[in-house]
């Protein structure tokens, strides 16, 4: 894969608009791939194999061939190879430069590191693409939102750096760095200009860890200079998340650390519709991970409930990185339909729908 301007790997509302050209820049290879499309296909925990094969199903239905290279990861296959995280999966993702991704849960408090985080480590996605957009049929506060949540991915809080100092004392180290901190600003930049996106905004908490958070809006600062068509803005991330949800339109891209990312990012879901309808895309280098950001939902798992379009959306990313706009466009745009017409929604959002039904229903728009 290239390393020049990762952001344009990743498309969003305004990408049916988009060229190859945009989509062959980091993220999607330098000459775009040609079909089979070779997927690791990461299926995780929980309702993750049902969401996955959903996907699955859907995008097989756009006529584009795709090899599936399966992998397990996570908590059933720490008896086979004494870690959730097996190097097989890594490799997988390593060789095949792209991996879809189901739900992987984390043990709180106790048990083994987050899958998900090790993973981005391992292969270096430094940079975490959340879209919220607003979907038709899908009754939320706010109308019209558009707007991207870019996490930094490889440090901050998330370093993993932490130990007691005396018992009943823990700490957990921040780490900072120009480097990183350059590199996630100019990805949010170069994402802002590739999408046709006229702003960027900051978000931190440098009034009170003035070296830290200073640093990175120092950083941020810097290379919006570079960037004079684009309007910069700072916003501390306590009043970032007031103004989320009382005026939610004034954003447009955002670009944070790790834990405030990991919460905005949320926040924003939120404003949309959930987890459950809102893609994802970590990325790196030399290799991208599409996957869906909710939970596992282990006390739905097996019963055919889940919803898949977080995954599917997902999906969809990876589609526009592929340089597939017009496949991209024919599944979004039946999703799309299915949420309108409003009789083929899962429980989660309000509807009585089986996952199969909601595939159904989406596969028979897509042909239609």
């Amino acid at each position: 894969m290239s390393s020049t301007s990762p952001a344009a790997a990743t498309e969003t509302a305004e990408a049916t608009t988009a060229t190859p050209q945009t989509a062959a820049q980091d993220g999607a290879s330098a000459a775009l791939p040609s079909p089979p499309y070779t997927v690791t296909l990461i299926p995780g925990d929980g309702i993750g194999p049902e969401v996955v094969d959903a996907t699955v199903q859907i995008l097989e239905a756009t006529g584009l061939s795709f090899v599936w290279d399966r992998q397990d990861a996570g908590a059933d296959v720490i008896p086979r190879y004494g870690t959730p995280l097996p190097d097989e999966v890594v490799n997988a993702v390593i060789k095949n430069k792209v991996a879809l991704k189901g739900p992987i849960a984390t043990p709180v408090g106790t048990g083994f590191s987050s899958v998900n985080v090790t993973l981005r480590k391992r292969l270096g996605l430094f940079a975490n693409v959340r879209p919220a957009r607003t979907l038709p049929g899908i009754n939320t506060p706010f109308k019209d939102i558009d707007l991207v949540v870019i996490r930094e991915n490889s440090e901050g809080l998330y370093s993993g750096i932490e130990h007691v100092v005396v018992p009943g004392v823990a700490q957990s180290i921040k780490i900072v760095t120009e480097a990183a901190s350059l590199r996630i600003a100019r990805f949010a930049f170069e994402y802002a200009v590739s999408h046709k996106r006229k702003k960027v905004t900051a978000v931190h908490k440098a009034n009170i860890m003035k070296l830290s958070d200073g640093l990175f809006i120092d950083c941020c600062k810097r290379v919006a200079r570079e960037f004079p068509d684009i309007e910069y803005q700072e916003m501390i991330v306590d009043n970032t998340c007031m103004q989320l949800v009382t005026k939610p339109h004034q954003f447009d891209v955002m670009v944070m650390e790790n834990l405030y990312g990991d919460i905005v990012s949320d926040l924003a879901s939120g404003l949309v519709g959930g987890l459950g309808v809102t893609g994802s895309a970590n990325i790196g280098p030399d290799a991208v991970v599409y996957e869906a950001v909710h939970g596992s939902a282990p006390d739905i798992a097996g019963k055919g409930l889940a919803n898949p379009t977080a995954v599917l959306m997902s999906g969809v990313m990876m589609l526009r990185a592929f340089g597939e706009f017009d496949a991209a466009k024919r599944v979004e745009d039946a999703v799309f339909a299915v949420f309108k017409e409003g009789k083929h929604l899962t429980g989660d959002l309000g509807g009585r729908a089986t996952t199969q039904e909601f595939v159904n229903a989406v596969i028979q728009r897509m042909r239609a």
